[in-house]
């Protein structure tokens, strides 16, 4: 679609509202709903073709598909006996393993040369989050597994989203990574800890459950993108070599599909919790399928070196989009009920984790660049992460409500600080 095309979507999107509220007040509900999901479609076409809105692209496109899984929510529930919730899992370890191709090992050994920053952002995003979740929680008084998904995404590491708004933000880039990296690295223990901590009055919270899960789910394709990243971008030309990529596919992908058939399904079990093999054969086939298409782009065609970056950003809005949706129908009936609340707690926990964040460093005396870095890296949270675990560990889809709706609103929050920081010249703490 030509971007011309595209910057007339503005029309469409204008003409679908008027739709949408005039059928409404007029009582024609079944024309409001799909009017609405063209406005917030075609708004989405839009936004991608302009430089100042395109940062809100993404989140135009969630609410599209919240829109339409709200209207539709049978099409985001099963499609030919195939249930679609399935899919969330395997989603997310395609998202993560994403975000370990942006990452390198000096992004986890960096926090030896900046260790003070890092254990500030630490010590407020597994303190200041869970906490304010709980106590949003109790004050709301929402039904304990909606509560304690409202403290599960506040016991979740920082976001992805959070490194490019520390960079819209003028903040330190190469600080923010490595909090997100370190937060997400200590996430095996830290979430679950938390979760035991505060939220298991609400819910059984399966501790080694919940561990191993975050183990499967998050940091096996972390590593598994890592390895990409220096498959990809490593200065060793080995990697050059049509063969030796040949060879890492087929190995690749050889080994995912022995796992997959013959291994166990679970590899170790310790107490309530067992970890599974579905990371591990999904990150060897996303090495043997990045190898692959490094050979044809790369060595075949002779491509551009930086496609990764072009591709991951498109099927991460596409995951997380999908995944948005499935919960939303899942959980339509009771997110009719109790929407109102639960995006104003999203607001306030968001609000004042960007609050705490970057008083906390400024009373801590960090600079002005590093205190919002960490208010970022506080008011952010890996809500893929935290849907993943509320459907897979504590088999709730109410509480998977939490993360659905607090996703969206820290993408918007977090554009309108970063853009608001972007236009103030830093100022350095005394």
């Amino acid at each position: 679609m030509g971007r011309s095309v595209l910057r007339r979507c503005w029309i469409v999107s204008a003409v679908g509202l008027v739709v949408a509220i005039a059928t409404f007040v007029m009582g024609h509900r079944a024309v409001s709903g799909p009017a609405l999901i063209v406005t917030f479609a075609s708004l989405a076409l839009y936004c991608m073709s302009h430089p100042v809105l395109k940062s809100f692209a993404f989140t135009v496109w969630v609410f599209a598909f919240v829109t339409a899984s709200m209207v539709y929510p049978a099409a985001f529930m099963t499609w030919p006996g195939f249930d679609l919730a399935i899919l969330i899992v395997p989603l997310i370890q395609i998202i993560m393993f994403g975000m370990g191709t942006t990452l390198s090992v000096a992004d986890f050994t960096r926090v030896v040369k900046m260790p003070w920053p890092v254990f500030v952002g630490f010590v407020l995003q597994f303190s200041i989050m869970p906490l304010l979740g709980f106590a949003l929680a109790k004050g709301f008084r929402f039904e304990p597994e909606v509560a304690a998904g409202v403290v599960l995404i506040g016991a979740c590491p920082g976001g992805v989203a959070s490194n490019v708004m520390t960079y819209l933000a003028g903040g330190d880039v190469a600080l923010s990574v490595t909090m997100t990296a370190c937060s997400t690295l200590a996430s095996p223990v830290m979430t679950p800890l938390m979760m035991e901590l505060l939220a298991g009055k609400m819910v059984p919270v399966p501790f080694f459950g919940m561990m191993f899960t975050i183990i499967n789910m998050i940091i096996v394709p972390i590593v598994a993108g890592l390895l990409a990243n220096y498959m990809l971008y490593g200065r060793r030309r080995v990697f050059d070599r049509g063969w030796v990529l040949g060879l890492v596919a087929v190995v690749s992908v050889g080994a995912a599909t022995l796992i997959a058939v013959y291994a166990p399904k679970a590899i170790v079990t310790v107490g309530n919790g067992s970890l599974g093999k579905d990371g591990l054969v999904v990150g060897l086939l996303l090495i043997g399928i990045v190898a692959l298409a490094k050979l044809v782009i790369g060595v075949w065609l002779k491509g551009p070196e930086n496609w990764m970056d072009k591709v991951l950003p498109v099927v991460s809005m596409a995951g997380i989009c999908l995944i948005i949706g499935i919960i939303t129908a899942q959980s339509r009936d009771d997110l009719m009920k109790i929407a109102p609340y639960i995006i104003f707690a999203a607001m306030l926990h968001n609000g004042i984790g960007y609050v705490l964040g970057y008083w906390g460093a400024r009373l801590l005396r960090l600079q002005e660049s590093a205190c919002r870095t960490v208010a970022i890296e506080v008011g952010l949270q890996n809500g893929g992460m935290a849907s993943g675990l509320a459907l897979k560990t504590l088999a709730s889809a109410k509480a998977a409500l939490a993360p659905a709706i607090f996703g969206p609103w820290m993408n918007v929050s977090g554009s309108i600080l970063a853009t608001w920081w972007r236009r103030k010249p830093l100022a350095k703490t005394r």
